[in-house]
C-alpha cells in the first residue's frame, strides 16, 4: 500500500457510524430477505381480495349473540361451507367472504354466485333474525373485473417503477439510478412476503398503500442521495465508502425522526381502527421500518457497487480512488 493510501486510510477516521463497513453482511441478509419473500410469493401465494379473486363479501351485525362458528354451520347448510369468516369490530359483526364458484363461463359463475348469496341471505334471515339494518355492506366483484384489477395493479407498480428509474436517473446520474429502484423492489417485495407469510389479504388498498409506500422510500433515498452528492466535494481526498458514510450520518436524524413520527401515527391507527385503515397501517408500518434501513444498506452501499462492476460510474461523486490527484 502507498504512502498517500496509508495517509489517506489514517484520515479517514470520522465521527459517526461506520455503516459502509457492515455493507456486506447487511447485503447478504437482504438477498436472503428477498429471495425468502419470492419464495413465499411463488410457493405460498398471496391471499387476493374479492378485489383480485372476484367474489362477493357481506359485512353482517346481527342483533343477538352468535358465535363465528354459528355463522360457518349456518353457510354449510346452504353449500357454502368453503366461505371465508373472520369476526369484525363489535360483537356479533362477521365479514362473510364467498368466493368464485369454479364454472366454465363468466356468465354462470355470476348466476350461481347470485343463488348462493340470496340463499345466505334467507338463512342468516331464518336463523339470527338478520334485517336489512344488519347487512351493513356487501361487495360483489366478478371474475374478469378482478382479474383485470390484478392486472391493472401490476402494471401500475411496474410503470411506477420505471417513471422513477427514469427521474432518478435524469435527477443524479446513472450510478444512484439502480441503488434508488432495487431499494423500492427491494422494500415491496419484503412487505409483500410478510403477506404471505402471515396470510394477510391483498386487496386494492394493500397496492395502493404499497405504491405510497414506494414514494415514501424513495423520498428518504434521494435526501440522502442529495446529502452524498453534498458532501464528495468536501471530501476529494477521501475514499467513495467515507463519503458514503458521511452522507448517512448527515441524514441519520432525519431519517429517524421522520420514520419514528410516521410511525406513531402508524401505530396509532393500526391498534385504534379497524377493517381496511389497520390494514393499510400495518402496510406502512412494515415498509417505514424495511426502507429506512434500505436506504441506509442498500441504497448507498449500491453505489460502491456499481463503481465495482462499471469502474468510472462514480466520476460525477469526486473521491480519492477516482480523482487520485
Amino acid at each position: 500500500m502507498s504512502t498517500k493510501n496509508m495517509n489517506t486510510k489514517q484520515a479517514e477516521k470520522m465521527d459517526g457510524i461506520d455503516f459502509i463497513k457492515l455493507a456486506k453482511p447487511m447485503g447478504l441478509l437482504s438477498t436472503i430477505l428477498v429471495l425468502g419473500s419470492l419464495v413465499l410469493i411463488l410457493t405460498k401465494g398471496l391471499n387476493y381480495g374479492i378485489d383480485f379473486s372476484g367474489g362477493t363479501e357481506m359485512h353482517l351485525k346481527f342483533t343477538k349473540p352468535v358465535t363465528a362458528e354459528e355463522v360457518r354451520s349456518a353457510l354449510a347448510e346452504v353449500g357454502a361451507g368453503g366461505a371465508s369468516v373472520q369476526t369484525f369490530g363489535e360483537a356479533n359483526e362477521f365479514l362473510v367472504r364467498l368466493g368464485t364458484p369454479e364454472l366454465p363461463d363468466a356468465a354462470a359463475q355470476n348466476k350461481a354466485l347470485n343463488e348462493t348469496l340470496a340463499k345466505v341471505k334467507d338463512v342468516f334471515t331464518t336463523k339470527f333474525g338478520l334485517d336489512a339494518s344488519g347487512l351493513l355492506r356487501v361487495d360483489t366483484v366478478g371474475p374478469q373485473v378482478g382479474s383485470e384489477l390484478k392486472k391493472n395493479g401490476l402494471l401500475a407498480a411496474f410503470y411506477s417503477l420505471l417513471v422513477l428509474l427514469i427521474y432518478v436517473s435524469v435527477r443524479f446520474d446513472y450510478a444512484y439510478a439502480p441503488g434508488a429502484i432495487i431499494c423500492l423492489i427491494h422494500d415491496s417485495l419484503i412487505t409483500l412476503g410478510l403477506f404471505a407469510l402471515m396470510g394477510r389479504e391483498v386487496n386494492v388498498q394493500i397496492i395502493a398503500s404499497i405504491l405510497t409506500l414506494i414514494g415514501y422510500s424513495l423520498n428518504d433515498t434521494i435526501v440522502t442521495f442529495d446529502r452524498i452528492r453534498e458532501t464528495a466535494p468536501l471530501h476529494r481526498d477521501k475514499s467513495l465508502a467515507y463519503i458514503l458514510n458521511k452522507g448517512i450520518n448527515e441524514t441519520l436524524g432525519r431519517t429517524l425522526l421522520t420514520a419514528g413520527s410516521t410511525l406513531l401515527a402508524c401505530f396509532g391507527l393500526y391498534f385504534l381502527s379497524g377493517g381496511v385503515i389497520a390494514e393499510i397501517a400495518f402496510t406502512l408500518i412494515i415498509g417505514i421500518i424495511v426502507g429506512a434501513y434500505s436506504t441506509i444498506y442498500v441504497a448507498a452501499p449500491l453505489i460502491m457497487v456499481m463503481e465495482k462492476i462499471t469502474p468510472g460510474s462514480t466520476s460525477s461523486i469526486p473521491h480519492a480512488e477516482a480523482n487520485p490527484a
